[in-house]
């Protein structure tokens, strides 16, 4: 069951998508705004890969010998989260962003 969200969660809480899609530079807040979503975003994976590294820990002490064989999912899913879960930060979007033309 989830737990309720207080309301100054909720206020920190990004409500723009982690992209500069539509982001007007000249608006400062606006480009924060977006700024901040792609480092919660980046956060966000970050701490997956560490919960399923902690798991995957637990996995093979448990499992001892037979780790091979029991955690092969968790192997993957962390070697699949070691490829994007970094945090890279929000200049290289920002400076590298075209826009699409029609």
């Amino acid at each position: 069951m989830p737990t309720p969200e207080s309301e100054a969660f909720l206020a920190k809480k990004p409500t723009v998508p982690p992209t500069f899609d539509g982001v007007d530079y000249e608006n400062n807040k606006e480009l924060k705004k977006a700024q901040d979503a792609i480092i919660r975003e980046q956060w966000v994976q970050v701490m997956m890969g560490r919960l399923v590294r902690e798991e995957l820990s637990k996995c093979y002490y448990r499992e001892g010998a037979n780790h091979l064989e029991k955690c092969g999912h968790l192997r993957e899913r962390y070697m699949q989260l070691l490829e994007t879960a970094k945090v890279r930060g929000y200049l290289f979007e920002q400076q590298n962003y075209v826009e699409k033309k029609q």
